[in-house]
């Protein structure tokens, strides 16, 4: 059972212990404690609160929603519905903040929340200390007197308010896509994404198939959309002789498309896809994480943009896009960033703009996906073990690694002349990501496994 309390929010695995899983108690601590932030900093008193289709959803945003109102803070509740339209709601409610309630990728047991400023936007790593620094500082709750309770309304407009914004938008091709009559299989993973992508998909005058429909939080299969995880998705893609296939993480803000033919688009294309689309009509810079394919640096570079690379995580990507003025960005994860709309990663956005690009040139997905530079990313992990000191991990492997780029900006990217390697420690789990890309399976492998085996020398002392 786990507890992660970080800059991005609250994460953990429900039940058990307080202070070491995520128990009523820490879910009100916490939500106290940025109630009280958002006090501190002057904020609005209003909070928009969402949840995804998990198990435990409804009691974790009861505590959330009950917890502001009695720190004297009102709410929107848009019940069941997406991340990205969380994000999209808040400024357009004008509240302080946003707190979505949802773990993501992460298996059914896990819960988090997820906190987003006035702006709709994740709140930054200053603003995270902050509010981390609340939870231990005595006196810093006050709870609110019985005539200064916060108000309560529920709202369940914003997924129709969001997907209309998608579709006024001009790159979207409506009528071209509406033309194409689409036959697209969804894998809504029993939450969120089994009600909120057929809507968008129905607005386009798609015929839809859905698996894993009902948003009951009993996931079908593990919720992060990876190769492993789609084979049903895929079987039922040439079953149906479908156009695409589509799956979404329980949040709807992580995307992964299916080819006509079955295979995988691969997770991460959907975000070189998507820029090649908007850079055709938008031409200008681009920004993805640390750990993303080189092959959107390469696209950009077509249509005379420059690339830019930013730490992993949302709020840095999206920090860097507007250093950078960026016409899309995203992460490698499928996650799509489209400024134009907000800026907050949207599932939604990106199934409109490849929709939009295969209706525009008339391919089929499958020979889209071949006519793009070809890279293999290899991901893997490494369970960290209690008083592992990862800064002088990272520094022995540095020195290993001295003769080539090396990049510490966010744990350690080393680039070679044959790909790339890129360690991390992760945010959600207590583990090491290892990241490694080449234009050849076997040499992404390859390193992965060759970086794999120098951590465990360093940490037997070898």
């Amino acid at each position: 059972m786990t507890l992660i309390k970080s800059i991005s929010g609250i994460r953990g695995t429900i039940g058990g212990q307080a202070g070491e899983n995520l128990t009523a108690q820490d879910i009100v601590s916490c939500t106290a404690a940025f109630a009280a932030w958002m006090q501190k900093k002057g904020h609005a008193p209003l909070v928009v609160v969402g949840r995804d289709g998990r198990i435990s959803g409804e009691m974790v945003s009861q505590l959330v929603i009950q917890t502001l109102r009695s720190m004297g803070i009102s709410v929107v509740d848009l019940g069941l519905t997406t991340t990205p339209t969380v994000e999209i709601a808040v400024p357009e409610e004008g509240a302080g903040a946003g707190i979505i309630v949802t773990a993501s990728h992460n298996p059914q047991q896990w819960n988090a929340l997820k906190f987003l400023n006035h702006l709709g936007e994740f709140i930054s790593a200053k603003d995270g200390e902050e509010f981390l620094a609340l939870l231990n500082e005595p006196g810093a709750i006050t709870y609110a007197d019985v005539l200064d309770l916060g108000s309560y309304r529920k709202d369940g407009s914003y997924l129709e308010k969001h997907i209309g914004k998608i579709l006024a938008l001009p790159l979207v091709a409506v009528e071209a896509i509406r033309a194409k009559n689409f036959k697209i299989v969804v894998d809504g993973i029993n939450s969120s994404g089994g009600f909120a992508v057929p809507a968008l998909l129905e607005s386009l005058g798609c015929e839809i198939i859905v698996l894993n429909g009902e948003p009951n939080g009993h996931f079908a299969h593990n919720p992060e959309p990876l190769p492993e995880h789609l084979e049903d998705l895929s079987n039922a893609v040439r079953k149906h002789r479908a156009d695409l296939g589509i799956a979404v993480d329980p949040d709807v803000d992580r995307l992964a498309f299916v080819c006509e033919d079955g295979e995988l688009f691969g997770e991460e294309y959907t975000l070189v896809a998507v820029a090649d689309y908007v850079l055709k009509h938008q031409p200008g810079n681009t920004v993805s994480n640390l750990s993303s394919t080189r092959a959107l640096s390469d696209v950009t570079a077509g249509y005379g943009g420059t690339y830019f690379a930013s730490a992993v995580g949302e709020v840095n990507v999206v920090t860097r896009m507007k250093e950078v003025n960026a016409v899309i960005g995203g992460e490698g994860n499928g996650g799509v960033i489209y400024p134009g709309l907000h800026y907050g990663r949207d599932a939604l956005a990106g199934i409109a703009f490849f929709l939009s690009l295969l209706a525009g040139n008339g391919l089929r997905a499958s020979v889209l996906k071949s006519r793009y530079p070809s890279y293999t990313i290899c991901k893997n992990k490494i369970d960290l073990r209690p008083g592992i000191d990862i800064d002088r991990l990272l520094l022995d492997l540095k020195e290993r690694y001295r003769m080539h780029k090396i990049n510490m900006e966010d744990g350690l990217k080393i680039d070679l002349d044959n790909g790339w390697i890129h360690l991390r420690k992760s945010n959600t789990e207590p583990i090491i990501r290892i990241y490694t890309e080449s234009h050849s399976q076997v040499i992404a492998e390859h390193l992965a496994a060759k970086v794999k085996t120098d951590v465990n020398d360093i940490l037997k002392g070898v």
